[in-house]
């Protein structure tokens, strides 16, 4: 297979994007809606944090694993391609560049104004939210499609920038906690608050969202150096930090403030938490910090989603190959397919204000675009991770049938969480519930991408190297 784009992200590069991508509003406001979910048991958020991480670091371990055997262009529809079959391949490759990441990209455009939104005391639902979400889509996108190399940088600096109030949060947050007590008491006292159903599996719901997102950073697999050693590595320890980071984060967060403010706070609880521990004007720092982590997300996101119909073109696959396959000599950037990404982006960016933000725009179709994307692809990771497991006999055991098991458990077990989340407390059936109306939608779009499901016939023949014979038959046939 054919890549025009060249080796240019090391191993730092790849941590900070699978750091970058999944650490960014998730952590800042899961905070409070563990402790509503759980009743306020503190304690109980602490082992959703862990068991969440657990099962993130499974399934980042099983694709670490494929990593090491398969490098193409885009390392998730690599691993499909391969175990699966080409034609599985492309659907996971179309849902990904026409649904999944386009889905939380607009998404994370819409949080990371919200919470600048939250500085300045504006509406988080108003015309200038979603104008200022409109507008960093926008500049992030000219920034990842003019100068990748900056958006490399830009992706480091963001991931180190958001560090900075969630390890100082972890660790005054515990200081003052400890001596205060506040941490024990916090830890230690009952629930006050009656919840419905398991808190536990829907504590661990919250943080599977919050930790979504490291299999994006598989879409740069092909333009990262030494990839086959520096991809694993960079899913297993950006994995690593993630979860240590959430856990003692959570932990600070108890000893700022006592739970039943946080529990009150709703969008304004990490807010609180912060000038409680550093003052009004350290607290308003240190949240303009986390302005900056949820852009540093969306950076994240928008390096993957400029690259989704560029890895189906690759493959001969998708609306017009020879179009998106195409990259800038000068950027080193596949440019058609970086405006596709942009379009969608901004269109499931419409779709979320109208089904979420307003008085629901899209009749019961309104569904929360930011966690049902996310079911789906537990769900297609399934196929993979089974046939894998038969296929690859040249391994050891531990490698071809421990790991992905338990990455395969794991995936089971968020499709269930996830549609338990969506279907709790809900007194419809299905067929009335959000879910059921997000199917259809998939479906559809599913459908659609069967119309380009089968290679083009020159792209056929330029994939074998024929690229001159095209042009000399085209001559004669024009009398050229």
């Amino acid at each position: 297979m054919e890549n025009g784009l060249k080796k240019k992200y090391g191993l730092p590069t790849a941590i900070a994007m699978v750091v970058g991508i999944v650490i960014g509003s998730g952590v800042f406001f899961k905070a409070e809606a563990l402790l509503k979910t759980t009743g306020g048991d503190m304690g109980l958020g602490v082992l959703a944090w862990i068991i969440g991480g657990l099962i993130m670091i499974a399934c980042s371990s099983a694709f670490a694993i494929m990593a090491t055997k398969y490098e193409y262009v885009n390392g998730l529809v690599d691993y499909a391609d391969v175990t699966v079959g080409k034609t599985y391949g492309y659907y996971v490759g179309w849902f990904m560049a026409v649904i999944y990441i386009p889905t939380l990209t607009g998404v994370l455009a819409w949080v990371s104004a919200r919470y600048l939104c939250v500085l300045l005391g504006w509406s988080i639902v108003g015309p200038e939210c979603l104008a200022i979400s409109f507008f960093f889509l926008i500049a992030n996108f000219a920034l990842n499609a003019l100068s990748p190399k900056l958006g490399g940088r830009f992706q480091v600096s963001t991931t180190v920038i958001k560090l900075i109030p969630l390890i100082l949060m972890a660790v005054m947050g515990s200081i003052m906690g400890f001596k205060t007590g506040l941490i024990v008491q916090n830890l230690t006292s009952a629930a006050n608050a009656v919840v419905s159903g398991n808190p536990l599996f829907a504590a661990i719901v919250s943080t599977a969202f919050a930790y979504e997102g490291w299999i994006v950073a598989t879409s740069i697999n092909a333009e990262l150096k030494d990839a086959k050693k520096n991809l694993p590595k960079a899913l297993l320890i950006g994995a690593t930090i993630i979860m240590i980071i959430y856990v003692f984060y959570y932990i600070g967060i108890a000893g700022a403030v006592d739970k039943a403010i946080m529990m009150e706070s709703g969008q304004n609880g990490a807010k609180t938490a912060f000038e409680t521990v550093f003052s009004k004007a350290g607290g308003t720092i240190l949240f303009v910090f986390i302005v900056i982590s949820c852009l540093g997300t969306l950076n994240g996101l928008m390096m993957g989603c400029t690259r989704g119909l560029y890895a189906l073109a690759l493959r001969n696959v998708g609306p017009s190959p020879k179009i998106f396959k195409q990259v800038d000599p000068y950027t080193n950037m596949p440019a058609n397919s970086a405006i596709a990404g942009l379009l969608l982006a901004g269109f499931w960016l419409l779709y979320f204000y109208g089904a979420n933000l307003t008085d629901s725009w899209f009749w019961r179709f309104s569904f929360d675009t930011s966690e049902l994307p996310i079911v789906t692809l537990y769900a297609l990771y399934v196929p993979i991770l089974i046939m894998f497991m038969i296929k690859e006999k040249e391994i050891s055991v531990f490698r071809r049938f421990v790991v992905p098991l338990l990455a395969l458990m794991g995936s089971f077990f968020m499709v269930v969480a996830a549609v338990w989340a969506h279907g709790i407390n809900i007194s419809q059936n299905f067929f009335e519930m959000p879910i059921f109306f997000y199917l259809i939608v998939f479906a559809v779009i599913m459908a659609l991408g069967s119309f380009f499901a089968k290679p083009k016939k020159e792209s056929r023949e330029r994939k074998n190297g024929n690229a001159s014979k095209v042009k000399r038959r085209h001559n004669r046939q024009h009398g050229a």
